[in-house]
């Protein structure tokens, strides 16, 4: 009976990853690798070395930041995350936007696939080079209604979460832009500075100090609700039209994630280090000072709030025709709205 017991408790404490089988090593014990589906300077690369410093000292190892980019809503990089071996070493540098690859054709899985961390987000503005004669968020949605197609508005990729926006925009003004898409939302607004393109969408966190700088001019932020930065109200853009309420706010959630047969122990020790980094005084001061909502979730909170973005996203995108494959081939729940 004795023996049963002890038995019975060495293979407990195996399963919970308290110890471990012969010839296996607790993690980590080697290098973590985060590939980041989004191009260098963006929001989503920033937020993934800034959480990640701070991870890594609770860890004990290096994690390591590199920048996959390509295909649609970030699949190119999720897919080389996703096909390396499940066990921890590898973390995918994700945003909301990644949650519509399925429906842009990128990616042949749904997003629930991963468990996800997030650390926050911030809300997106529409936003204009100072030389332009758009003064208000109707000056340019008046022009945009005059001449369809004819001022150039750059955001990232197809799917993205500001190319959501910018078609959220059109469809609740009635407005019609030219979508240029580039691979993250940095390579955006070096367009719009240099003249490329006229408008850009991307968030306030990722525009604050080309805003400060004056080298970007805030027309409206697409929430329902002014937003206060640095003393200077950017009005919103639903003061204007209200229509926009029907397809808009859509959030932020940016992070990392693994895949979710992850084993248990492995993201435990992860969700561990994150919540501790979440709390550093570096990464508390880095959200407010470059206006970010912290979130903080993981686990069951968060893959809730990624299969929510899922549903609103991938069937925003096919009822406004952006979309190339069906939600519902990938099993994809209609938002409960």
């Amino acid at each position: 009976m004795k023996r049963s017991l002890v038995i019975a408790s060495i293979l407990a404490l195996l399963a919970s990853g308290l110890i471990f089988a012969e010839g296996q090593q607790e993690y980590p014990s080697r290098d973590i690798t985060n590939i980041v589906v989004w191009s260098a300077g963006g929001g989503t690369d920033t937020c993934n070395r800034i959480i990640s410093a701070e991870m890594a000292k609770q860890l004990g190892v290096n994690i390591n930041v590199v920048n996959v980019t390509g295909g649609v809503g970030g699949s190119v990089g999720m897919q080389e995350a996703y096909n390396k071996p499940h066990d921890g070493y590898t973390l995918a540098g994700i945003s909301e936007s990644c949650v519509t690859a399925g429906v842009q054709g990128g990616w042949d899985k749904s997003f629930d696939v991963w468990s996800p961390f997030i650390v926050g987000g911030s809300p997106d503005v529409v936003s204009v080079t100072p030389s332009s004669p758009y003064k208000t968020i109707q000056d340019l949605v008046e022009a945009a209604k005059a001449k369809p197609g004819d001022i150039r508005a750059g955001a990232s990729a197809s799917g993205s979460i500001h190319h959501l926006n910018l078609l959220a925009l059109e469809n609740g003004t009635g407005a019609k832009f030219n979508f240029i898409p580039y691979t993250g939302s940095a390579p955006a607004q070096n367009a719009a500075m240099t003249g490329e393109v006229t408008v850009v969408v991307t968030s306030i966190a990722e525009q604050a100090q080309l805003i400060r700088g004056g080298k970007l001019r805030p027309l409206a932020v697409l929430i329902p609700k002014s937003f206060d930065m640095a003393g200077t109200t950017i009005p919103s853009a639903f003061d204007t039209y209200s229509s926009l309420s029907k397809y808009l706010p859509i959030s932020q959630a940016i992070g990392f994630a693994v895949p979710s047969d992850t084993p248990d122990n492995v993201k435990q020790t992860l969700t561990k280090a994150f919540d501790a980094a979440m709390k550093s005084d570096k990464v508390q001061t880095w959200l407010k000072d470059n206006y970010y909502v912290p979130s903080g979730e993981s686990g069951a909170a968060a893959k809730k709030t990624f299969s929510n973005l899922q549903s609103l996203f991938s069937w925003t995108l096919w009822d406004l025709g952006a979309a190339k494959v069906n939600p519902e081939k990938l099993g994809i729940p209609k938002p409960q709205m």
